[in-house]
Formats: C-alpha cells, sequence, structure tokens
C-alpha cells in the first residue's frame, strides 16, 4: 500500500508540472508572435524608405524625414506650413536638371557662381547610375556645366555621358555649357551626333574686357574659339547657342552686331548674381560684390538688345531658384538662403528624396521659360 501511495503521489505531482510547462509555453508564444509582428511592421517602414529610388515619397512619411535628425537643414520642422511644403516638393517632377560634374576650370571668371572648391568627380559608372535614376524619375533634359566639363579627361567624360543619355536613356535633351577653349572638331566627330545644345559663355567682344572679368587662359584667343565652336557646331548639326553674364565690365556694351552674325538659337543673358560660399562672403574662392550691376543697369542692356530676337534675358529674380542643380556629388543645392545649401546625394537615398530639399521654384522655371524647344530634331534649324 505504502508503494501505491508513492506511486500515487509522482502521477500528481507529474500532472501539475505539466500543466506548468503547458501555461509557460503558451504565454511565451504569445508574447514572441506580438514581437515578431511589430518587428515585420517595422522592418517593412524602414526597407519602403530604404529602396526610395526615384519614386514619391508616401504623404505619412514626409514629416518624419523632416523630423529625422539626419535631415538636412537647419533643424526639425513641425509646422504645417513645411509639411505641406515638402508634400508640394516630393511631387515635383526633375524635368531639366543643370549636372554639374565638375567644379575645376581652366578661365578665372571673378563672377563665377559654381567656384573650385573641390577636385572631385564622380566615377563614370556612378554618374551614369545616378542619370538613370533621374530619367526614371522624369528627367527630359540634361545640362552637363561645371567648372569647364572639357577640362576631365580631355572632354571623353562629358561625350561619354552624352552618348549615355542620348542613346541609352533616350532623353529628348543633351546640352553642355562650356568656355569653348578645350573643345576639338575630333570631339565633334566622335560625340556631335549625340549633342543637341552647345551653350558657350560670352561676355565681351572685346578682347580687353575678357582679360578684365577673368574669361581667357594665357595666350588663348576666347572670341577666336567662339567662332571655331560656332562653325564646328554648324558643321555637326549641332544648335548653338551663347550665355552672358551682364556686369560691371560689359554693361554699357553693344553686342548686337556680333550676336546677329554668329546667329545662335538662343542668346542667354543673366544678370551677375551673388552666392554665400561661393562668389561671395568670408569662405569664398570668388569675391564678384564688385561685379554686380543694379536691376535698372540690367534693364538697360536689356533695351539695347532688345531687336536681337534670339535673346533669352534672366533676372537674379528668374535665376536664383528656377535651377535644378546637381553638384560633383550628385546632390542636388537649395539656393533659397543666398547660398548653396546641398541635399543628400541622390545616389543615397533616391531622386524624391533629395529633390524636397533642393529649393526648386517650379513656376518660376515655367515662368522664365524653362521648356522649350530644346531637341535639335525638333528645332529646324538650316544647318
Amino acid at each position: 500500500m505504502v508503494r501505491l501511495n508513492f506511486l500515487s503521489d509522482i502521477c500528481d505531482h507529474d500532472k501539475d508540472f505539466t500543466s506548468i510547462i503547458v501555461v509557460a509555453v503558451l504565454t511565451f508564444g504569445i508574447v514572441g508572435y506580438l514581437v515578431f509582428s511589430r518587428h515585420r511592421k517595422g522592418e517593412n517602414r524602414t526597407s519602403g524608405h530604404d529602396k526610395d529610388i526615384g519614386r514619391r515619397v508616401p504623404n505619412d512619411q514626409v514629416q518624419s524625414i523632416y523630423d529625422s535628425k539626419d535631415s538636412p537643414g537647419d533643424g526639425p520642422c513641425t509646422s504645417s506650413d513645411c509639411t505641406a511644403s515638402c508634400e508640394e516638393m516630393a511631387s515635383k517632377i526633375p524635368l531639366s536638371v543643370n549636372y554639374h560634374f565638375t567644379r575645376q576650370c581652366n578661365y578665372q571668371c571673378g563672377f563665377c557662381f559654381h567656384t573650385a572648391k573641390t577636385s572631385a568627380v564622380l566615377p563614370l559608372a556612378e554618374a551614369k547610375r545616378g542619370l538613370r535614376m533621374l530619367k526614371e524619375s522624369g528627367m527630359e533634359k540634361v545640362n552637363f556645366s561645371g567648372g569647364e566639363p572639357f577640362i576631365v579627361q580631355r572632354g571623353s567624360y562629358v561625350g561619354e555621358l552624352v552618348i549615355f543619355c542620348k542613346r541609352d536613356l533616350a532623353l529628348p535633351s543633351v546640352s553642355i555649357v562650356s568656355n569653348g577653349s578645350l573643345i576639338t572638331e575630333k570631339w565633334f566627330q566622335k560625340y556631335g551626333e549625340y549633342l543637341d545644345i552647345l551653350a558657350i559663355s560670352c561676355d565681351s567682344f572685346h578682347p580687353q574686357v575678357n582679360k578684365e572679368i577673368g574669361r581667357y587662359q594665357g595666350n588663348k584667343n576666347h572670341l577666336q574659339s567662339l567662332q571655331t565652336v560656332r562653325d564646328l557646331c554648324n558643321m555637326y548639326k549641332v544648335a548653338f547657342k551663347i550665355n552672358t553674364v551682364v556686369n560691371t565690365c560689359n554693361k554699357d556694351e553693344d553686342m548686337a552686331d556680333n550676336i546677329l552674325h554668329l546667329a545662335p538659337c538662343r542668346w542667354k543673358v543673366f544678370q551677375c548674381l551673388l552666392i554665400g560660399g561661393e562668389n561671395a562672403g568670408e569662405n569664398a574662392l570668388k569675391h564678384a560684390e564688385t561685379y554686380v550691376v543694379s536691376d535698372t543697369e540690367f534693364q538697360a542692356f536689356l533695351d539695347r538688345h532688345k531687336h536681337v530676337q534670339c535673346l533669352v534675358p534672366e533676372s537674379n529674380e528668374k535665376m536664383r531658384n528656377s535651377y535644378l542643380i546637381l553638384d560633383e556629388y550628385m546632390r542636388f543645392l537649395d539656393c533659397t538662403r543666398g547660398s548653396k545649401d546641398p541635399s543628400k546625394s541622390i545616389l543615397d537615398v533616391g531622386v524624391s528624396y533629395a529633390l524636397m530639399f533642393s529649393g526648386f521654384d517650379e513656376a518660376m522655371f515655367f515662368k522664365r521659360g524653362g521648356k522649350y524647344v530644346w531637341s535639335k530634331a525638333d528645332m529646324k534649324l538650316d544647318w
């Protein structure tokens, strides 16, 4: 009897122990399921943000982006106005982008607003990756600028980007802004058919004035380079354009006859612009304060040339925030505060995220005529 009672006691203890084990397993299972579910939701939100390559950021994530401690700018944004502005910028399309892939230049223009602060140039494959992201986000036109674009690998770097954008990405318009001093016919022979527009900067038709401005290198004849490039454009069927910056050195000059002789498809005339950290302020490499003209002086220059039909004027007001500018790291540059504040690189965070910190004024872009017939196939030019 004693033995039987002992066995009975063991069985009773086993039943209690089994019950405890069952309860423990169920409890840990429920807790584990809840923790795992929360982790998966958080993981999905994170991966959705990390994969933002050229797509619109969802509205419910906009405020969290602005509140992030890693976001560019002065700090967290909590106002409804800022959130609305962020949402509006996230929905914009980078229709026309200016890619300043180098800051290096062989000229020394005193009013330059994109100065040689670094010598960085992205590897060609990385630049192409960023350009493809921009195309997938809606880019139709890319303009390559500097610095001087033809200074990198003697022009082959920009040439390869031109081919990639026109042949591989099938962009409607591919253009370059250059000072013209390093361009050769050999370059046109290899790359010319893929280029829509080539703009050459010319601020004066007087050699001495060009020297005062700094638009020269050694004994190179800038005006001769201008004419040579114009002839090459005509020969290789590339639309020719001229850019002029009105400043204190050339504000009284009459350029009409020379412009009419060269017959560019567009003559873009800018008012000299100050940008903090570039050509104005303590940390700037250039100091353009002495080159600045008043609105009245700028208008007088425009009035003097009003009969030149290809003239396209751009005052400081029109110019400052109406360009989408990418720097050498493929960061959008925000000029709304009077300096160039960079976003994060589109290569790291995607196009739409970076675009929210570009300061781009889309309305002014269209108002100044930023969208025009920019494909040479549609220009019907008389070659």
